[in-house]
């Protein structure tokens, strides 16, 4: 499977979920280029920095919220009020089971809130349906994707 050149940010600071994410991308066949921020402030380096200037935005971002140095909420606040980046799909993917985190994750334009399953195979099961819809069967913004 593959979202033809839209890529992936994985926004997670811990590397065994980074690890698992990625095992579970290739196993569930996304192929897309995954780039990984492991703060919230490597994120917005990645999103609005020296890193973004002359490459598209992500097809996709799956934000962890329990982020150091800049949360996940607060990064999603940023991506919802920059035009360039306001309609990337954004899924949080969490462990966080918390109430607050979902309402305030959807309050700030979150597509999905997903929390991490504990089971390898489910985990993969939820990958692929996350790369799978979000990547060949939505139909994103027209010029969402273009190099800024």
């Amino acid at each position: 499977m593959t979202g033809g050149e839209r890529s992936i940010l994985l926004v997670e600071d811990n590397p065994d979920d980074v690890a698992l994410t990625l095992r579970a991308l290739r196993k569930a066949s996304v192929l897309n280029e995954v780039r990984i921020a492991g703060d919230g402030a490597a994120a917005m380096d990645v999103l609005f920095g020296q890193e973004a200037a002359g490459r598209p935005v992500p097809g996709l971002i799956l934000l962890d919220l329990n982020l150091p140095k800049i949360n996940g909420i607060e990064v999603l606040r940023r991506i919802r009020d920059e035009e360039r980046t306001r309609y990337i799909p954004v899924v949080i993917l969490t462990s966080s089971a918390e109430q607050e985190d979902v309402i305030a994750s959807y309050h700030f334009g979150a597509n999905a809130y997903v929390r991490k399953p504990v089971r390898f195979s489910e985990f993969t099961d939820a990958v692929s349906t996350l790369g799978m819809f979000w990547l060949l069967l939505n139909q994103p913004v027209q010029g969402s994707a273009q190099v800024v």
